[in-house]
Order: structure tokens, then sequence, then C-alpha cells
């Protein structure tokens, strides 16, 4: 199952289907962070689609070396305290404020920069997570889908659906116990007496669905509880569920 929270960046950017979008809107009138962080993001998205955003100013560079031109420098051996106090004050009050101007345009630009990458890290969440959706569904319709499902031990169950035409399958897990926050269900390919890996759930979550890819040939589904956040190269436990494919 996907966080909520983690649904702000596609809500922004109009990357959730009806159902979803419904869901998130209802959760956004009761949360304040999320409220804040879709405002942000969809004023950084309208920025984006702005072109005068996308660069400085054409003249910009010219102007700044036209202004230090007019502006008279101290120059060597002249040090400040030769001028008149009135002057040395002005000097320091420009030097001052033509600072504080560099230091404001620099922490502006890193900040719509930030900001810019982080609508296009959303935006390429979204762009997958619409295209998984569309592998999910593929195998789910396809003429030689089959369906098996078994229960997990301590509650719960997992279901597969496999398509060896696409040579993918969907695996489903719903109501299992909490594995713990620092381990997450791990889903296992195997032929004969070798389990490759192929696939985590979230640490912690008790359900969720995954794609996962090259099951022809693949004669049991497994599933154990692994250490977050990678899981296991080979499983520490035992299984907690076993689906037979062939």
């Amino acid at each position: 199952m996907t966080d909520v929270h983690a649904l702000a960046g596609a809500y922004a950017l109009h990357a959730l289907t009806d159902i979803e979008r419904a869901a998130f809107a209802r959760h956004l009138a009761e949360c304040e962070s999320c409220a804040q962080e879709v405002a942000e993001l969809q004023e950084t998205a309208a920025r984006l689609a702005d072109g005068t955003w996308s660069v400085p100013p054409p003249r910009l560079r010219e102007n700044v070396l036209a202004e230090i031109r007019r502006t008279r420098q101290v120059g060597p051996g002249r040090p400040d305290r030769d001028a008149a106090p009135t002057q040395r004050i002005w000097r320091r009050r420009t030097a001052l404020a033509v600072a504080a101007g560099i230091v404001a345009a620099a922490a502006g630009s890193a900040s719509f920069v930030v900001q810019e990458q982080r609508v296009r890290d959303e935006r390429a969440v979204a762009d997958a997570a619409r295209a998984e959706q569309a592998q999910v569904e593929a195998v789910l319709g396809a003429s030689d889908a089959r369906l098996r499902s078994v229960p997990v031990t301590g509650g719960g169950q997992v279901t597969l659906v496999l398509s060896e035409s696409r040579d993918e399958g969907v695996v489903l897990l719903s109501g299992a116990p909490s594995p713990g926050s620092d381990k997450l269900y791990q889903l296992w390919g195997i032929t004969g007496t070798t389990p490759t890996p192929k696939g985590v759930l979230a640490a912690g979550a008790t359900g969720g669905t995954k794609l996962i890819d090259g099951v022809r040939g693949m004669q049991t589904l497994g599933v154990t509880v692994e250490p977050s956040p990678a899981g296991s190269d080979l499983p520490t436990t035992d299984m907690v569920a076993a689906v037979t494919v062939t």
C-alpha cells in the first residue's frame, strides 16, 4: 500500500487516477504539511512553465559589468582611511548593499534550482508509477494469466497472477502480520532449490502489490521476512508463504 503522504507530488502534477485524487483531496483537507507541500510544488511547476525562469535575463552579465565600470573604485595605494568619514560610510554601505544583493540573488537561484529538481523528481516518480500500473494491468488482462492464492503464516494471504507469455507476474500481499519496523517482506522465485530475489515490499508494510519479471520456468513463489531496507541475497528466515506455480 502506498503511503498517502507520498502522493503529494503526483497530486500536484495531476498524475493520479480520479479515485486516488479524490482520496488524497480528502486527506489534504486534514494534513497541513501535505497542503503546504502541494502548494509549493504547484507554484514551482507554474514557474517551470514560464520560459523566463529557465535562464537568467540575457543581458544580466553585461548590465552588471557596466554598473561596475560606472562605480568608482578605490585604487591601489588609496586605502579607505584616506577618504572623508562620510565617504567611508557611504562606501561601506554601498559594499554591504551589493553583497546583500548578491547573496539574496544566489539564495533565490539556489532555492529555485532545488525546487525545480524536486518537481522533476516527483514527475519521474509519477511517470514510473503510471508505467508500472500499465504493466500490472497488462499482466492481469493477459490471455494466459493464471491465478494462485495461499495463506500467509500468522494471517493474511498472498496472491500471484502470472503470465508466461509476458514473462511477468503480479504479487498481492494482504492482511499479513507486521514484519516489524526494521524488517520487510521479500519475494523469491524458486526453481528447484535455488531462490532468486524478486523484490521487496516497503519496510514494516503488511501488504502491497509488486510487479515481478523472469517468471518463466519458476516453480514456486516464496515469501520471507528479511532486514530492511534492501532485503537479503538469500533467504535468512523460513518461508511464511509459498505459492506453487507448476
